[in-house]
């Protein structure tokens, strides 16, 4: 019989409601549009990242394991570079995750706007537009999810997110077979130009690692975590490849960063697959707030007051909901999370402080040694073309 008690931990298949969760969320909206950015040879370039990611998401647990002192990501960088090595850790992480946060809120406004194009909002006499209005209502409706401390409470919400994939999916399929759009562009090869990006995207679409030594510490039975990972990048590969398969063959080159945006208005299918992409976020933003906060209460030593907690938590919620205001470009913003942050944080951080922390254990690691520097070389190559490229984008949209 399972037992329920916080100390139990996870479960197996709640952890890999966690797991899909973590890995798929917003990047499932801009797959196709990637795909269009980079042509049908990109594909390979996604199916590359994705075994990188998963062979990452493997390097971190083997950190974990190496020390009974590491529980967080940060903590792998300290173990690895000392104080140095965790600061830079955090600041990566904790800005990804904050990024994405940010992310989600531009994705709600944008979908909700093309749901009520007309909406206005009246607030102490002001007039606030349709989108804007939409990202503080979905703000204060996600916050009190932000408050929720335990992982196997927060499984339940994301069990919402895993389904609202499976739906979304289905409706741009419903769409293209039913509602009249087919799948007749064919699409090109390849396009140099827009690979910067396409890679970009691609890197954003698999970065669960902020989150994976929260959700592996958390596992009731931590040996199972490698299989978990495996089913988790199966399920998240098969569920990207197939929606950006499909937006493409709809839409080919005319894709918008998200491709919900493209769909036909009033049309059943269209606004199912709009309604689910808005539940989206609303399941995953707790995953993605709850390590920022723990690490602020960690290092304010506030951790066991829970209304100094709730204040944090809301501050946050606040603070990412004012930068969504100001900067409202999806693809760009993804994109640069993308290429900067999530790179970083899920291709590059991991072979760096493995090979520094097996380095002190004396490990043979000839083989992996090759492999780790092969991956950092593309890390490398991905950060530094797509940031350029993203920074470059936003800065033209001004």
């Amino acid at each position: 019989m399972e037992n329920n008690t916080p100390k139990s931990g996870t479960g197996f298949f709640k952890t890999c409601f966690n797991g899909v969760n973590a890995l798929s969320g917003v990047g499932i909206l801009s797959i196709p549009y990637a795909l269009s950015q980079g042509g049908w040879l990109s594909v390979l370039i996604f199916i590359t990242i994705a075994i990188i990611c998963f062979y990452t998401g493997i390097l971190l647990q083997r950190c974990i394991d190496s020390s009974s002192l590491v529980k967080t990501y940060p903590d792998i960088g300290e173990l690895a570079f000392g104080q140095k090595g965790k600061i830079i850790v955090a600041i990566f992480l904790y800005l990804e995750l904050y990024l994405v946060a940010i992310d989600f809120l531009i994705l709600e406004g944008d979908n909700l706007e093309k749901l009520f194009p007309n909406a206005n909002f009246h607030v102490a006499g002001l007039k606030i537009g349709s989108k804007p209005g939409f990202v503080l209502i979905f703000s204060l409706m996600v916050l009190p999810t932000t408050w929720l401390r335990s992982l196997s409470m927060i499984a339940y919400v994301a069990l919402g997110g895993v389904m609202a994939s499976v739906i979304l999916i289905a409706s741009v399929l419903w769409v293209g077979v039913f509602d009249g759009v087919g799948f007749h562009e064919k699409g090109v090869t390849v396009n140099w130009s827009g690979m910067p990006t396409a890679m970009s995207l691609y890197a954003f679409c698999f970065s669960g690692h902020a989150v994976f030594p929260m959700i592996y510490t958390g596992m009731r039975n931590r040996k199972a975590f490698p299989m978990v990972l495996l089913i988790c990048f199966i399920i998240c590969t098969l569920s990207y490849g197939l929606t950006g398969i499909i937006g493409y063959l709809m839409y080919g080159e005319s894709l918008n960063s998200q491709v919900t945006l493209n769909l036909p208005s009033k049309r059943v299918a269209s606004n199912v697959a709009i309604y689910t992409t808005l539940i989206n976020p609303f399941t995953k933003f707790a995953l993605l707030i709850t390590p920022i906060a723990e690490a602020i209460e960690d290092s304010l030593h506030v951790g066991k007051n829970r209304t100094i907690g709730i204040l944090i938590r809301t501050a946050l919620v606040v603070s990412t909901t004012i930068v969504a205001l100001v900067v409202p470009f999806f693809a760009y913003v993804v994109a640069l999370t993308g290429s900067f942050l999530s790179s970083t944080v899920t291709i590059l951080l991991p072979c760096v402080c493995y090979l520094k922390i097996s380095s002190k254990t004396s490990r043979n690691l000839r083989s992996e040694l090759v492999v780790c520097l092969g991956i950092i070389m593309i890390g490398a190559g991905v950060i530094v073309i797509g940031t350029y490229n993203s920074l470059k984008q936003i800065v033209h949209s001004f």
